[in-house]
């Protein structure tokens, strides 16, 4: 391979009689380098150094693109990514008590009607509301009477449960829902079972009264409807009442079961009784809209 030296440094011994070479006119010692390639920036003893010299990076200023256009996406070869979910992801449940009080009452529905029938009575009789559970365990008893159907769970009841309680969530949200039920459910219990013990108590009544079955989601549906009224429109809250009360009052005037068609309707009335409170939360719930203003007239 040839080599050559640096102008800036002596010329080896002898070069003055290399073959090929002119002396410059007017100096001596040095030859002429005008037939030879340029070695400016090269360093001496290291091969390899004519390749084109990469070109310096630029720095692309903000908004300005490259004149190049964009750089092509290297091949893949490998499956493609699953998309992540984004930071923060929840499913949200749009009534979430409902949803989950349904589903409850479906497993004790599917108890009722498949277990063996001695168990199913005792787990009604444990969970009665009679007088005599009231005495002992009032509280154990109202809750474990509403975890029942009474009917079964293709009772017009669970049909309402299921309407009324879902409307009524969406507008005033689950917790809220579920106090208006108890307001319902627990009054209306109360006002059908304390006339039985003090008719027990003075004589009106056998001591059997004591221990009469009543169980069921039926009073705090009722009362559910009667909130519910009132967050309707004038003409659907009219349609709903007169229809929901006249079946109450129907079935009040066939005597089938006196005690159970009046704890319906005090449960309705209770329902009616508390649409101040569920307006109000219906509004804290509702976003604030700005309301629009006029624009000002030039003077």
């Amino acid at each position: 391979m040839e080599r050559t030296t640096s102008p800036t440094r002596p010329p080896l011994p002898g070069a003055a009689g290399l073959p090929g070479r002119t002396r410059i006119p007017g100096v001596a010692g040095l030859p002429d380098t005008a037939g030879l390639p340029d070695t400016a920036g090269l360093l001496d003893g290291i091969p390899c150094q004519r390749g084109a010299r990469p070109a310096p990076l630029v720095a692309e200023r903000p908004g300005e693109r490259c004149a190049e256009g964009p750089a092509e996406p290297s091949a893949r070869t490998g499956p493609a990514p699953r998309p992540r979910r984004p930071a923060g992801f929840r499913v949200r449940v749009p009534v979430p008590f409902t949803l989950a009080y349904a589903a409850l009452l479906a497993v004790t529905s599917y108890v009722a009607e498949h277990a063996d029938p001695a168990l199913v009575y005792a787990l009604y009789q444990g969970s009665s509301t009679d007088v005599a559970h009231l005495l002992q365990t009032p509280a154990l008893v109202l809750v474990a009477s509403a975890l029942w159907v009474a009917g079964g769970f293709v009772s017009p009841f669970t049909l309402g449960f299921v309407v009324a309680l879902t409307a009524l969530e969406r507008r005033i949200g689950g917790a809220r829902t579920a106090v208006v039920f108890l307001l319902g459910h627990v009054p209306a219990t109360l006002a059908t079972e304390v006339p039985v013990g003090l008719g027990v108590l003075v004589g009106w009544l056998p001591d059997s009264s004591l221990h009469r079955l009543d169980y069921g989601i039926s009073f705090g549906v009722a009362a559910s409807v009667g909130a519910l009224a009132g967050l309707l429109g004038p003409w659907p809250r009219a349609l709903l009442l007169v229809a929901f009360g006249g079946m109450l009052l129907r079935d009040l005037i066939a005597y089938t079961d006196p005690l159970t068609n009046w704890g319906h309707l005090i449960a309705l009335v209770t329902g009616v009784a508390v649409w101040p409170w569920v307006r109000r939360w219906d509004q804290r719930g509702r976003p604030v809209r700005p309301r629009p203003t006029a624009p000002l007239s030039a003077a």
